[in-house]
């Protein structure tokens, strides 16, 4: 808590609050109801509920459920409909609406090329349906009077061997809204030096890239990421916290690893709600989040898969701010951390920071004084 006076932020001022989003999985936030009409649409028969309501409770049960097999169940449901031009075009651009109305800003969102190609797609294809279902998505929004810039991130799946192939296409379209590269998939027993040659190519090419590090695997894979593959941020990384002791007086000792990660700024892309499905925590006040902030790692606030979390930005600040007593100031702080870390120019990402994030919090931050003002004038008039 930054400020001397606490001021919990209300509900409203959260989702009014200008929002950043780096690590947000276009397979994991399909509106339910589109689900259906897709699937209705690409004669796909295995939906588990045939009601939006019912099949998004679903979804969210599946991935509290405790089980890796149905976990994983859930996107082979999404991506089952995400296979021809105009479901890839549609999930974007809602996407981008649904990110916009909450107050995100600014998103990168990731996905896998090669987990659409089942109906004849081509890697470009893939790539050109979802950018342009961004763009359009970003013109919805603006029609309904909301700012937001989506950034695609192309990810390669870390147990097959297309990683190469999948960052030549993302260095190609860097021009034309993809923004960076990743890897994703289970970590242990694939770790992320099989795709070196990927990640030394993006270096060469002065591109970037993150990569999925630390959600369950631990330190060994943050390392790897890191220190042979050269990654800019880590997707998750919540796991550092292993590297890091508390004393029963309170006096922190960070390990090696972990005061690398602190003194480089390498942005963590903390998914908490999703760590809780994970295992990575017990509760939200138990979250390695909180003790991140305090010792002022570069750390992110993000969503992960929003429909299997039954999630959006807004929820995750709410869940914080109960769990931590986070003010409008500390929202900033994750927000402009993940402004800082975006993979957009830096001029670009300085204009944001100066013209949209801080305005919007300032704005936000002065209300209570009209409030005040208000209580006081009522009270003496």
């Amino acid at each position: 808590m930054t400020s001397q006076t606490y001021r919990p932020p209300t509900v409203d001022q959260i989702r009014r609050a200008p929002k950043v989003l780096l690590h947000d999985h276009l397979d994991g936030g399909l509106r339910p109801g589109t689900i259906i009409d897709l699937a209705r649409e690409v004669g796909y028969e295995a939906l588990p509920e045939q009601e939006p309501d019912k099949l998004g409770l679903w979804f969210r049960a599946a991935a509290d459920s405790g089980s890796l097999e149905r976990y994983l169940e859930t996107f082979a449901h999404t991506c089952a409909v995400m296979q021809t031009r105009d479901g890839l075009f549609r999930v974007a651009a809602e996407c981008a609406e649904d990110l916009a109305e909450d107050g995100v800003v600014y998103a990168e969102v990731r996905f896998a090329p090669e987990q659409h190609l089942e109906t004849g797609l081509t890697l470009e294809e893939v790539v050109e349906a979802v950018s342009e279902g961004f763009r359009e998505g970003e013109r919805r929004a603006r029609e309904n009077g909301h700012r937001i810039r989506v950034g695609a991130l192309l990810t390669a799946m870390r147990h097959a061997a297309r990683a190469l192939e999948i960052a030549e296409l993302a260095n190609r379209y860097r021009d034309t809204g993809v923004v960076g590269f990743d890897i994703a998939g289970a970590e242990a027993g694939f770790p992320p030096t099989r795709h070196l040659d990927a990640f030394e190519y993006m270096k060469r090419e002065n591109n970037h890239f993150t990569i999925h590090a630390g959600e369950a695997f631990g330190l060994p894979s943050i390392w790897q990421a890191l220190q042979w593959c050269g990654a800019d941020r880590l997707g998750h990384g919540v796991r550092i916290i292993d590297d890091i002791e508390v004393a029963e007086d309170g006096s922190v000792r960070l390990g090696r690893l972990a005061a690398y990660v602190r003194d480089k700024r390498v942005p963590l892309e903390l998914c908490p709600s999703s760590n809780l499905q994970t295992g990575a925590a017990d509760s939200y006040a138990e979250h390695p989040i909180g003790l991140l902030r305090k010792l002022h790692f570069r750390a992110t606030v993000n969503t992960d898969n929003r429909l299997m979390s039954g999630t959006s930005m807004s929820r995750e600040f709410e869940l914080l701010v109960d769990a931590f007593a986070y003010t409008l100031d500390d929202m900033q702080w994750f927000t402009v951390n993940a402004m800082k870390s975006a993979f957009i120019p830096f001029d670009e990402r300085l204009a944001m920071i100066n013209d949209v994030i801080k305005p919007g919090y300032a704005g936000l931050k002065s209300e209570w004084l009209f409030q005040q003002a208000a209580v006081t004038s009522g009270s003496t008039g």
